[in-house]
């Protein structure tokens, strides 16, 4: 036989081999799915079927990319998700034509007054500058994109020292001073991995003025990097603060105390979408992780819904004085409202006996970063904008208001969310989401299953390789200063010169039918300064 009849014979298999491949392949599925017994529609439609599970799969990115509006999606819209990774990697917040915001349904506003406050007027400390990278766009086409990395000098917009947050001034040994009025809230290392974790801090850091919550799963060296203050987050699992049997441990507690970088405690009662305890897949227990919480590695966590050592008010808040005595440091609680006589009784609680938290953070129902049932997520917890002003009227109601610092968060992840709720009664900001979009977050939805294709909620060393901890801490960095400069621009408006005197007389609510109310007829009682 020649080399060219070789040849044609080679060329002739592979081109049948191409043809029947596909064929085979389908008669394959055809046959599979046929005999199948868990599924009825591939039992009668074993290719259609298929096509149509393809297409469910599927479904949730073509929704969020090419049918869903700007405003649509859950949990968050695109509109939300591209204001926080824009003002991350470019620090800003411009946008042109106009708001895409639903005028027609109802919503909080801010009340501009007639005669704003000059940016020379504002009460912002910009002393210290902070050295960050941007992007800078030099070609945008359609088939083509150029960008490069800048070195910028920027303003870290700090509160002055005069208008500073002192959290535990008449309680504590050493107060905590906060001196920018957003922080991250609590995220778990092992919920998210240690490039996400060291990124955060890093990035927190760099921005000055600043917190970064531990989240319940315990503090990890990878938290220390970036020098940024720590709420070290204390769970009904005790991670970090326990003993081998799960008992609370007060030579563990005190240790972490001693860590400078340590500012204050905060006691997780509850949390957004996790009424029913944290959860970490056993996939995601690492040695070090397990080190880290004192667990067995490769083992699921589920902790308890509450905490062993306490069971009444009156035993929480002398948990809390135990706490503060032993550590010296601010100590706080984490809860979501719900029951509202539970939440009054606590607070009368806290009037008649003197002793109180240092801080109380009310988390949304519409939190949600870590795993939990649906039917939880969904129903229970009061969402942040019913709970937040519920809470402050109560401390104002009871005469506590000025001796507790209330920390808010729940979706507020523009400047314009977070200063309608320092207007409903925040002191404080606490933001997750909002900073997992900035570290790579793409909405994907699999938090819980270690899958995470950008590297941020899981610990799997092959998808974290796509988290570039360097790049990524410099997002959070302008991030966080976005925030606070768009933020004084809502104070501007208002007529005032610093965000911390912002209160339900420079908010309005508008009714989808039009009416109109301002901030104080909401609610009971007075403003924020009462």
């Amino acid at each position: 036989m020649s080399v060219n009849t070789t040849m044609l014979a080679i060329v002739l298999v592979l081109m049948v081999s191409m043809i029947a491949a596909p064929f085979l392949f389908v008669f394959y599925l055809w046959r599979k799915d046929r005999h199948q017994r868990e599924h009825s529609v591939l039992r009668n439609f074993p290719i259609l079927g298929k096509v149509r599970y393809i297409l469910e799969k599927v479904g949730p990115e073509m929704r969020q990319y090419l049918f869903l509006n700007d405003n649509e999606a859950k949990p968050f819209s695109r509109n939300d998700y591209e204001a926080a990774v824009i003002s991350g990697k470019y620090k800003s917040r411009i946008i042109g034509f106009g708001s895409e915001r639903d005028f027609e349904r109802g919503g909080f506003y801010l009340q501009n007054v007639l005669y704003p406050t000059n940016r020379n007027e504002l009460r912002i400390d910009n002393s210290e500058t902070v050295t960050t990278h941007l992007y800078q766009v030099e070609e945008d086409n359609l088939f083509t994109r150029k960008e490069r990395i800048v070195e910028r000098e920027v303003g870290p917009y700090l509160l002055t020292e005069e208008d500073s947050i002192v959290i535990g001034k008449q309680t504590c040994r050493e107060p905590f001073h906060v001196r920018g009025l957003v922080g991250q809230s609590a995220m778990s290392f092992g919920s998210l991995g240690e490039n996400a974790i060291t990124a955060l801090s890093i990035g927190l850091g760099r921005a000055k003025g600043t917190w970064m919550n531990t989240g319940e799963g315990g503090l990890s060296d990878h938290h220390l990097k970036g020098g940024v203050d720590l709420i070290c987050q204390i769970g009904p699992a005790l991670f970090g603060v326990r003993t081998e049997d799960g008992a609370f441990s007060e030579t563990a507690f005190k240790a972490k105390s001693e860590i400078p970088q340590v500012r204050a405690f905060e006691l997780k009662l509850a949390q957004g979408a996790k009424t029913r305890g944290g959860h970490i897949d056993g996939a995601k227990v690492t040695e070090e992780i397990a080190r880290i919480r004192n667990v067995k590695v490769g083992v699921t966590i589920d902790s308890p819904n509450r905490f062993s050592e306490f069971k009444t008010d009156r035993e929480l808040l002398g948990f809390i004085e135990r706490l503060r005595d032993i550590g010296g440091k601010p100590v706080g609680i984490k809860l979501v409202i719900g029951r509202l006589a539970d939440v009054e009784a606590l607070v009368q609680e806290m009037a008649s006996s003197g002793q109180h938290p240092d801080f109380i953070t009310v988390d949304g129902g519409e939190g949600g970063t870590g795993a939990t049932y649906q039917e939880l997520a969904d129903s229970v917890g009061l969402p942040l904008k019913a709970a937040l002003p519920y809470v402050h009227q109560l401390l104002l109601q009871y005469g506590i208001r000025d001796r507790i610092t209330l920390f808010a968060s729940g979706k507020l992840v523009t400047a314009d969310k977070i200063a309608v709720a320092l207007a409903l009664g925040a002191d404080c900001i606490n933001i997750a989401r909002g900073l997992m979009f900035n570290v790579g977050c793409i909405q994907a939805q699999v938090c819980h299953t270690n899958r995470c294709p950008v590297g941020v909620a899981t610990t799997d060393p092959k998808l974290q390789h796509a988290l570039v901890v360097d790049e990524k801490s410099y997002r959070v960095t302008n991030y966080i200063i976005s925030l606070r400069e768009g933020l004084y621009n809502m104070t501007a408006a208002a007529g005032l010169d610093t965000p911390t005197k912002l209160s339900l007389e420079h908010v309005a609510y508008k009714y989808p039918d039009g009416r109109v109310k301002r901030g104080e007829q909401l609610f009971d009682g007075q403003a924020k300064d009462g």
